[in-house]
């Protein structure tokens, strides 16, 4: 397990439904869904904390979205706002490091190994980034630390809204240990329920697993699937 590195994961909560409640107060607080209208055979493309006690998700349909939540607000996405909103985040990472991987608007990889502050601590640098990003933006982040992006990724949907969780290297094995297999990174609904029929249901029944199994079962995926259970995660944080 190499754990020498400092790698964080932020992630805007809701960003997309949460710039909308931003720019009109009059949503704060309502069920909102960003995305195509229900009777236009629309998507819904993100939607509030507020929507999703009603179990709407992204990726529904507009008019399954609008069954679970008649009273819902929908709006259609201002793209040149939210890539502005981006574009202003991406400011404050850079202010820290070079290495910075967007995986899309609302998320990022740092890695803060080596950084611009000489700041020891990649907890310290995490909070520091989600005060100044609510500061530029009014906008709540959650961040995730680890030593892998595998863990610093899982981290930052842990407590989520406006959440700041570490997994330090003395605490990954057991981590992972407990983690179901759905939260596993590359493992999606079908071979979640493939596994679940090995009766393999959190890291701890994985670890069981043998690589030469794994690939045998799951192709060359299941090397994957083999090495983040076992906390080998090497791949560099890629701006």
């Amino acid at each position: 397990m190499q754990t020498g590195r400092k790698i964080i994961h932020i992630d805007m909560d809701a960003f997309y439904a949460s710039i909308e409640q931003r720019d009109n107060p009059r949503l704060k607080g309502k069920p909102v869904i960003v995305g195509g209208t229900p009777d236009k055979r629309g998507v819904v493309a993100a939607c509030s904390y507020e929507a999703r006690k009603f179990g709407i998700h992204s990726a529904m349909s507009s008019s399954r979205a609008y069954k679970l939540c008649p009273q819902a607000v929908f709006i259609g996405p201002r793209f040149d706002v939210y890539s502005s909103v981006s574009r202003q985040i991406r400011e404050i990472f850079n202010e820290y490091t070079d290495l910075v991987e967007p995986l899309s608007l609302d998320e990022a990889f740092l890695d803060v190994t080596e950084n611009k502050k000489r700041i020891g601590s990649a907890t310290l640098i995490a909070r520091e980034i989600k005060v100044k990003i609510f500061k530029k933006t009014a906008l709540t982040s959650s961040a995730g630390v680890s030593f892998n992006k595998f863990l610093s990724k899982v981290a930052s949907d842990m407590n989520k809204p406006d959440g700041l969780t570490v997994i330090t290297p003395e605490e990954a094995d057991a981590f992972i240990d407990r983690l179901p297999i759905r939260k596993f990174f590359g493992i999606g609904k079908v071979t979640e329920q493939k596994m679940l029929e090995m009766n393999i249901k959190r890291g701890a029944d994985l670890k069981k697993m043998d690589r030469a199994r794994l690939i045998k079962i799951f192709g060359k995926v299941g090397g994957h699937y083999y090495s983040i259970v076992n906390g080998e995660d090497t791949r560099p944080v890629n701006p």
